[in-house]
């Protein structure tokens, strides 16, 4: 098979309605009858193919195409494919669900079987069954896409090559696919086959099969060769060999799926049956099905580990491994103790420490007592003194690695080795079942060794450790090039293991060892040559000789006081001794950070062994130049502030130069926008390279929008109370009218139209002015409205003029045919003589008006104006 190619697939949007996804599973099967006509093999082949209970209409073919291809070339059988009439029909349901789970829910499946008998020429290698169809059900949870997915099923019968002169009919799964599953809880499922020959069979989980989408009348495919199948696609976490997740798996002996639930859903499984005879394989089976989840219903169950084995403590701490689930009341937990009775526990994870090593038999019973009461059991193997370890002994790739299994245990023995060596280059580079091996790597570089140990009493860890596989041995020098004077012995020193030899001869004193010592008057290499195991590598040292110490201070300085200055003296000396050492941070450097506060002159001892030099260099702090830019101010919006600066130095300027007046006085003015901080740099000639600074903040209040409200109209005797906004401060003129002329909402009765200015003020006296018409209307609280308007002159809307009034409930323009053109609630809204953006004809039309005056009165008010094009 050619796995991962998938076929085309078309769009569950393309298919008529008879298409909808109805598959739910199926497989095939076949029996031997015997012998058929002219040297031919007859089989009784059947497909089973599961639908949902709802299937109906065309999703039920009336027949089914499977193709027969043989193993040795994927050639089609004459006749194929073969035309498999309806032989039966049946609804498979859960009738007794367990009693012990709530809310369950119904499982149902539609099981249809097509059966013929063929003869088949005997083949060498035999044959490969295939039945193709559109439509898995949509929504399945463990595939990517989960929609529109094909499916194929297929059954391979190998040919005399296996079988000789023998006979064989495949494998059948039972019909028991009628299990509640509860998502996210224990389950069991019986998955398994029944051979007619009493062969034995193994089970696997197996990727599922695709196929095309579309196909023939009702959405049958013509199926193709074996090698033409494509795979489905697998959502993040799920996989052909782990379909339900991680926690669910088959048993390879009796095919019973066990495990934790995944979340509800439908989801895509395949079992592969093999079936084997004197060791041999002679069919390979497979079914397909689609198993569903359920999400409601739920299941109390006790599970436990199948052993627990503790190598570390004899402290040991349990769990129910089932989900945690509202239906579990109550706990007890034998933790086995032969000699004891109150090795129990009543907690939902308890801890127990044992008294003694050994292998105990544990049970967790839930909901004791109840008819829906589960148990789990199992052992506790307790060993502590479980210590694993290896060693490493080897330096490059000239030699192999030797490596050395050191784990010890107080129990049992050691006897479980499984290396991974890390050699990338190697596909043999895992070793089974040996205690200490050695490798000889194919590549330098760091590889990864692991180790799994374990011991007879069940114990095992897994231990790693990093090498470098190089391509000498390291030659660890403590240095390669240093400097001595003449009248000084140096000691040479190499870390690490090995057999050593130095050359030349010239004065040095235990040349064989890692650490000889030297005294040469001259510049000299010493060479060492390293053997360390076989791998063999040389390197070298310089030591460089002198008969004196040179040293140079440096140039007197002058720095700004405060400031701290790095010295940077010229020596070839190796250690340093600076002072006075009290404004060094550390006087034992070459290059020390000084800060002083007077004038100092710093003496340096440059060292080279037992010659030394001194040498001294003085610096002169000078105070920065005095800057004052003055106390801050606040300013009004569009307002000037007047600068004071003071200084003494020969030169300065302001900063940012921008809306200053003159940016090198002392006292400009400055007029910003924003608040804004401006810095006076202040220079001299005194010695001090950096300039002093200060800084002023000039903070502008924001411009002031003051708002006495907009111009209104009013009745004779209405109050009118304002609300003004701008300034934490107001004063409205004249006061004439006003209940108080200092507030930002006082109210007004006034008795003919006016006029009133607005001033709103901060504490600062920062302002801004505004006014306010009011027209004063001789009448009762009344709604005006035009009785003629022009859309593109100037009177464009139709809207009301309300006077007296609190609140306009209703505004609405009708046309002749008492259609409703406009409506609205708010005043100042009118109508513009549209409809959807589209323009009304001219002529009359009605208008009604209805609110509530200031005195809490109704009014209403109906009309006609006229629209003038």
């Amino acid at each position: 098979m050619k796995k991962g190619w998938i076929l085309g697939v078309l769009l569950l949007g393309l298919l008529p309605a008879a298409y909808a996804r109805h598959i739910k599973g199926g497989e095939i099967n076949y029996v031997y009858l015997g012998p058929g006509i002219s040297g031919t093999d007859r089989f009784q082949i059947t497909l089973r193919l599961f639908l949902e209970c709802g299937a109906s209409g065309q999703q039920l073919d009336p027949d089914a195409n499977i193709g027969i291809f043989r193993n040795a070339n994927e050639t089609a059988v004459g006749g194929s494919p073969f035309n498999f009439p309806l032989t039966g029909d049946e609804f498979i349901n859960l009738t007794t669900p367990n009693p012990c789970i709530s809310m369950p829910s119904g499982v149902c499946y539609r099981l249809r079987t097509y059966s013929r008998t063929i003869d088949l020429p005997k083949d060498p290698e035999g044959y490969t069954l295939v039945f193709q169809r559109c439509c898995r059900i949509n929504g399945l949870v463990n595939l990517s896409p989960n929609s529109n997915v094909g499916s194929s099923y297929t059954c391979k019968m190998y040919g005399t090559n296996v079988l000789g002169t023998g006979t064989n009919s495949s494998p059948a799964f039972a019909i028991k696919d009628t299990v509640l599953i509860c998502q996210l809880r224990p389950f069991t499922l019986d998955f398994s086959a029944e051979d007619p020959d009493g062969d034995s069979l193994s089970y696997e989980f197996c990727d599922a099969y695709t196929a095309q989408q579309g196909g023939g009348q009702g959405g049958v495919i013509n199926p193709v060769p074996p090698s033409q199948i494509g795979f489905v696609s697998y959502s993040q976490g799920f996989s052909g060999p782990a379909p339900l997740g991680p926690d669910a798996s088959i048993n390879p002996k009796t095919g019973k799926i066990a495990g934790i639930a995944p979340a509800g859903g439908d989801y895509v499984i395949s079992v592969c049956v093999k079936e084997w005879r004197n060791g041999k394989v002679l069919s390979e089976h497979r079914k397909d099905f689609n198993l569903k989840v359920d999400q409601q219903c739920d299941l109390a169950a006790a599970l436990l580990k199948p052993s627990y084995t503790n190598c570390d403590t004899l402290l040991q701490f349990f769990q129910n491994e089932s989900p945690p689930s509202p239906l579990i009341k109550t706990y007890h937990w034998d933790f086995g103790v032969p000699s004891l009775t109150n090795d129990t526990s009543n907690l939902p994870s308890p801890a127990y420490r044992y008294s003694d090593t050994g292998v105990y038999k544990i049970k967790l019973v839930i909901n004791a007592g109840d008819p829906c009461a589960d148990s789990s059991e199992s052992e506790v193997r307790l060993y502590p003194g479980f210590f694993p370890g290896f060693t490493i002994a080897g330096s490059c790739i000239q030699l192999p690695y030797q490596f050395n299994d050191t784990s010890k245990t107080r129990y049992g023995t050691i006897n479980y080795w499984e290396w991974d060596l890390g050699d990338e280059t190697s596909d043999s580079d895992e070793k089974t079942g040996i205690r200490s091996l050695s490798w000889l790597y194919g590549s330098t570089g760091f590889k990864t060794v692991s180790l799994i140990v374990g011991s007879s009493k069940g114990c095992r860890d897994t231990l790693q450790k990093v090498i470098e596989v190089k391509e000498k041995p390291l030659v660890n020098l403590a240095f390669r090039d240093t400097l001595i004077c003449s009248i000084d012995t140096l000691q040479l020193r190499i870390n690490g293991p090995g057999v050593y030899q130095w050359s030349p001869a010239y004065n040095i004193i235990n040349p064989g060892t890692s650490s000889p010592f030297v005294y040469p008057k001259i510049t000299t290499w010493y060479k060492v040559d390293m053997n360390d195991n076989g791998c063999v590598n040389r390197d070298s040292v310089r030591v460089r000789v002198v008969d004196f110490v040179t040293v140079d201070a440096g140039n007197d300085t002058t720095i700004c006081l405060t400031d701290t200055i790095r010295l940077n003296p010229a020596t070839d000396g190796l250690r340093y001794l600076w002072s006075p050492a009290i404004t060094l941070n550390d006087a034992s450097l070459k290059n020390p950070l000084a800060s002083p506060r007077g004038t100092t002159r710093y003496q340096l001892i440059s060292s080279i062994g037992k010659c030394s030099a001194s040498d001294d260099v003085t610096i002169r702090p000078v105070p920065y130049p005095y800057s004052y830019a003055g106390t801050d101010t606040v300013i009004c919006f569009d307002d000037t502030a007047q600068l004071r600066g003071s200084i003494n130095g020969s030169r300065y300027f302001w900063t940012p130069a921008t809306r200053i007046s003159n940016p090198g006085s002392l006292q400009p003015f400055a007029y910003p926008l924003n608040s804004t901080i401006y810095t006076l740099t202040v220079y001299d000639t005194l010695g001090c390279p950096k300039p002093g600074l200060s800084s002023v903040l000039v903070t502008v209040r924001p411009r002031i929008n003051a708002f006495a409200g907009n111009d209104t109209v009013v009745v004779a005797g209405q109050p009118l109370q304002f609300n003004a906004t701008g300034a934490p401060n107001f004063l409205w003129a004249p006061s004439a009218y006003l209940s108080n002329a200092t507030i930002a909402n006082p109210v007004a009765t006034l008795p003919d139209n006016f006029r009133y200015i607005l001033k709103a003020f901060t504490a600062e006296g920062c302002f801004g002015l505004d006014t306010i018409n009011i027209k004063v209307y001789k009448t009762p609280p009344e709604i005006f409205v035009p009785n003629a308007f022009v859309p593109k002159g100037r009177n464009r809307l139709l809207r009301p003029v309300p006077v007296g009034i609190a609140r306009l409930e209703n505004f609405s323009v009708f046309n002749r045919w008492g259609q409703l053109v406009f409506r609205t609630t708010e005043p100042g809204k009118g109508w513009d003589g549209t409809v959807a953006g589209r323009e009304q004809p001219s002529g009359t039309y009605v208008w009604i008006a209805q609110a509530i005056d200031y005195t809490g009165q109704k009014i209403t008010r109906k009309g006609t104006a006229l629209l003038i094009r």
